[in-house]
């Protein structure tokens, strides 16, 4: 039987609006309308209310049928249960808005909201690299480091919708800070915490009166990013890779963490491995082997993300679906 699925994405910069249609497990995006974040909570709220109902009359006119949920992603932290945004840090005006009432009110189905990573966690569970699994975990490792877990064959977001926040975890007793914490797991692995890494590499070569690669003046420091790093690192610069190398290690050893606590059947990881899977690979399967459980880890395939760049778009779809799937047990 078809459904008509709608995902919302909210974000710091851009705000989506996503229509899927299912037909079996299988899903298709057919409009999706995307906007600038408005500096006003409400006035992004009455704007996605505007564009979805403008995408279901065009999908009602191709005689698409008729919309059974909504799914909203966003950057936490949130109230799932409540349906509330609680002043994310990319989102500084969004305090306690309730997000769920005004899709439920004026659509009049079931609305759920889940924070972006498990949005993604239940997207690549649905439609990507994690189907089939029971026990999955998706790592954003983007801009920072987060998870979403899937287990026993559900979302599992803990007692405050808090469980995830595998960025948190100390890694070293020294290191880049990520999540207000230094030589943590989203410091070691995160675009954020590479450029770091590049920034400390940069100052120490400079000091020793050489040029990194991906960086020809001092006081061009400040700039280092991810991405120049990783350009760098696919040229075969030595500096660049050396970054990569100690970003693989501590890969490892965080995942191994992981599969030693949570013995999952997968494990997703997103964005900057897929990007560059050939340089962390090979390091961050040695660490995980020297660190986790070997039974525990015969039984989890470590993979790309498979939406890889599109997993946004089906984010908010796949907290839809989900909602459908809660409202039926």
């Amino acid at each position: 039987m078809m459904s008509m699925l709608a995902g919302i994405d909210i974000g710091g910069t851009k705000c989506a609006v996503s229509l899927g249609v299912m037909e079996g497990d299988q899903i298709e995006i057919i409009g999706k309308r995307r906007f600038e974040t408005l500096t006003e909570p409400m006035d992004n709220v009455a704007r996605l209310l505007n564009e979805l109902e403008e995408l279901l009359a065009e999908a009602a006119q191709a005689g698409h049928g008729q919309l059974t949920a909504i799914g909203i992603s966003c950057g936490g932290p949130l109230d799932c249960r409540a349906g509330l945004i609680l002043s994310p840090p990319n989102l500084p005006n969004w305090s306690c808005v309730d997000i769920v009432s005004p899709f439920r009110e004026y659509f009049a189905v079931p609305v759920g909201l889940q924070n972006d990573a498990n949005a993604c966690a239940l997207a690549e569970w649905k439609w990507g690299a994690g189907q089939g699994s029971r026990n999955m975990i998706f790592l954003t490792f983007g801009t920072g480091m987060g998870a979403g877990l899937i287990l026993d064959g559900r979302l599992y977001s803990g007692a405050s919708d808090m469980a995830g926040e595998v960025g948190h975890i100390r890694l070293e007793p020294i290191g880049p800070v990520g999540y207000g914490k230094a030589g943590s797991f989203e410091g070691f692995c995160s675009g954020g915490g590479i450029a770091d890494l590049g920034r400390i590499t940069a100052e120490r070569m400079f000091a020793e009166g050489k040029t990194p690669s991906f960086c020809m003046e001092p006081k061009a420091i400040s700039t280092i990013t991810a991405e120049r790093i990783g350009e760098a690192a696919k040229r075969g610069e030595a500096d660049a890779i050396a970054i990569f190398q100690t970003v693989a290690c501590k890969l490892g050893k965080g995942l191994a963490l992981l599969v030693d606590i949570l013995n999952p059947d997968c494990i997703v990881i997103g964005s900057i491995y897929g990007r560059q899977q050939a340089l962390l690979e090979p390091l961050m399967l040695a660490e995980l082997r020297r660190e986790a459980l070997p039974h525990a880890l015969s039984v989890c395939r470590i993979v790309p993300a498979g939406l890889q760049e599109r997993v946004g778009d089906y984010a908010g779809l796949s907290v839809a679906l989900n909602q459908l799937t809660i409202k039926v047990s």
